[in-house]
């Protein structure tokens, strides 16, 4: 089936005029109706639109492509849900910039995918269509808060989208599905149009970015989606950059807590680069010292805030992932906090960038665990996002890539962490990896006994 093809496979077919889009169109069309039963991933599908704009000419580098949307970004006439009823009067006026740049490149929008309320917890549940479950497991969870995205890209539903990140959200459903998904640094993917908005005072943890079942269609994805955008506060005008990424070297940090397949992962994908002759780097653990707790009291504390301003009185209307986090603060953030943990966090940034150059790229666990079956993590779900939230702290892209499997035969992924504007370098190197691996990786079980080496130094 065509569907089954990566991204970048399916636009070779195109151009060789070996299908078309409309064909492309209805074996998506054909997975969706098949599969989303089991899987929920959509929030809506637009199969008559997608028909017809695939009788079109169309023209660009996604040109007949079938892709999705992530239930937190605008589409002109349709309700930006983000997972919440509270929201279900909120109908976009105009696109958001990202897919605008999809339609713009000739890619067809097959649906919205769905969300955690308010894209506010690691797994994805909401009152409108409720649980979305694991394209390989219905048992088990995809992640969130883009864990419809990634599950109907995992299940071969999409060719690829575009989801966002505050906290892992993207990584760990990417992770967690066995796909690829990119954060960004903040501003190179313009996120007008995105709910909840993307801006101060914390906004610069919060980025858009692409999802796919390989880097190389992350890379056609991020070329289309990445540039200025007037309305987003942290857009810049960077070109598109070619780093040399044999150069890159690799440190590995492994942070305390995590599962011990995730930190195989992790080791199996240092080594594996260490080995096809990449140089290793030093790397203190100390300088992530503090980093997950600021995060929290921006991502967590702060946010809470808003949020139970957001939904009082009309708390009965709410998911339970509308309010999981919630549960989750520890302080009122004043406005002299506020600055105080501003102030703290861009020190904390500086220290780290002088002591890692543009040429290092960190390796580390996406995620505390793998997928788990829904509603019962394996740990407390903060503590296993520990390995995210540095890169969205300090405006790092990170990009999680697939490994291998853990014991119970779901995916576990590692996670790329480069210096600002270092995008492509992630891309380039998660393209490498990609090759080394190969195409067995489904069958290679990952074995605590892989964490053994811990060869780049860490304090």
């Amino acid at each position: 089936m065509w569907n089954r093809l990566p991204l970048w496979r399916m636009r070779e077919a195109l151009e060789r005029g070996e299908t078309s889009a409309a064909e492309l169109v209805e074996a998506h069309l054909a997975e969706i109706e098949k599969t989303n039963p089991r899987v929920n991933a959509f929030i809506e599908v637009y199969a008559d639109e997608a028909r017809e704009r695939a009788r079109q000419r169309l023209e660009g580098p996604l040109a007949g492509i079938p892709v999705t949307v992530k239930d937190s970004f605008d589409l002109e006439g349709r309700v930006t849900y983000c997972g919440s009823l509270l929201r279900r009067e909120e109908r976009a006026a105009r696109d958001s910039t990202a897919a605008a740049r999809l339609k713009a490149a000739g890619a067809i929008v097959l649906g919205k995918t769905s969300t955690p309320e308010f894209l506010y917890y690691y797994e994805t549940d909401n009152r409108i269509i409720g649980r979305t479950n694991h394209a390989w497991n219905a048992q088990y969870t995809p992640g969130g808060s883009s864990g419809g995205e990634a599950a109907a890209i995992a299940s071969f539903m999409s060719a690829g989208g575009i989801g966002s990140d505050g906290g892992g959200s993207i990584r760990e459903p990417a992770h967690f599905c066995g796909v690829c998904g990119l954060k960004p640094t903040p501003g190179r993917v313009g996120a007008g149009g995105h709910w909840p908005v993307i801006g101060h005072p914390g906004g610069f943890m919060g980025v858009c970015g692409p999802i796919a079942r390989t880097a190389r269609d992350v890379r056609i994805l991020f070329e289309t989606l990445a540039g200025w955008d007037v309305l987003d506060p942290f857009s810049a005008p960077v070109p598109r950059r070619s780093p040399e990424v044999r150069r890159t070297k690799i440190a590995l940090w492994l942070p305390e807590g995590v599962r011990p397949e995730c930190a195989a992962a992790a080791v199996r994908a240092a080594e594996g680069l260490w080995q096809a002759g990449f140089g290793k780097a030093d790397f203190d653990a100390r300088l992530f010292d503090g980093a997950h707790e600021l995060w929290r009291v921006l991502f967590v504390d702060l946010i809470t805030q808003s949020l139970r301003r957001l939904t009082a009185g009309r708390e009965q209307e709410c998911a339970w992932t509308g309010t999981a986090l919630l549960q989750e603060a520890r302080e009122t953030v004043t406005a002299e906090r506020l600055l105080a943990v501003l102030s703290e966090r861009d020190a904390m940034r500086a220290r780290l960038l002088e002591q890692t150059g543009a040429d290092t790229v960190i390796v580390a666990p996406a995620f505390g665990t793998a997928a788990f079956p829904h509603r019962q993590p394996p740990m407390p779900i903060l503590e296993a996002a520990r390995p995210l939230t540095p890169a969205n702290l300090f405006g790092l892209p990170a990009m999680a890539v697939p490994v291998g499997v853990n014991g119970e035969g779901m995916p576990a992924g590692a996670q790329f962490i480069g210096a600002p504007y270092e995008d492509e370098r992630l891309i380039g190197l998660a393209e490498i990896y990609e090759e080394l691996r190969g195409d067995s990786w489904r069958n290679e079980t990952l074995s605590p006994s892989t964490t053994r080496s811990t060869t780049s130094p860490t304090a």
